[in-house]
């Protein structure tokens, strides 16, 4: 198997872990210094295998029976560029917005670095508007689509 082979290999382990809540997982897949950037979710500072968990475990308190699914990854050796689907329902808390009981389904993209066998680096981004709009947190548009 080939380093482009086992990276791919190495994001479904993620995909897996992250999905079925199994967090013990991500040990073996995850870096101990694993680095999350996203300036869509500026808040959370991801530096470390345990602020990834944690940030996890916030995330299905938040959505809890959200699943991500990879529908694209691409690898180039340690690189992986990886196009997504995230999905759940808010129950709990979204920073400041209570519970909405809404579904939000939304696309992320991603780019991955591993190194030594684990993840090390997330680069991971999406629209934080569409999420809002599913949510009911935004005005309605004009259905006539005329300015306000």
């Amino acid at each position: 198997m080939d380093s482009s082979e086992q990276t791919t290999t190495l994001i479904r382990r993620l995909e897996d872990a992250m999905n079925s809540r199994r967090l013990d997982l991500l040990d073996d897949v995850v870096a101990p210094d694993f680095v999350r950037h996203c300036e869509a979710t500026p808040d959370f500072e991801v530096r470390s295998l345990d602020d990834f968990k944690q940030f996890l475990r916030s995330n299905t308190e938040t959505f809890p029976d959200n699943t991500q699914t990879f529908l694209q990854i691409v690898a180039d050796g340690d690189r992986a560029g990886i196009w997504a689907t995230y999905e759940g329902t808010q129950t709990g808390a979204f920073g400041p917005v209570p519970p909405t009981g809404k579904k939000a389904t939304f696309d992320f993209g991603g780019v991955l670095h591993v190194r030594e066998g684990k993840i090390a680096e997330l680069w991971v981004t999406w629209d934080n508007m569409t999420i809002m709009g599913q949510l009911g947190l935004l005005p309605a548009p004009d259905p006539a689509g005329a300015p306000g």
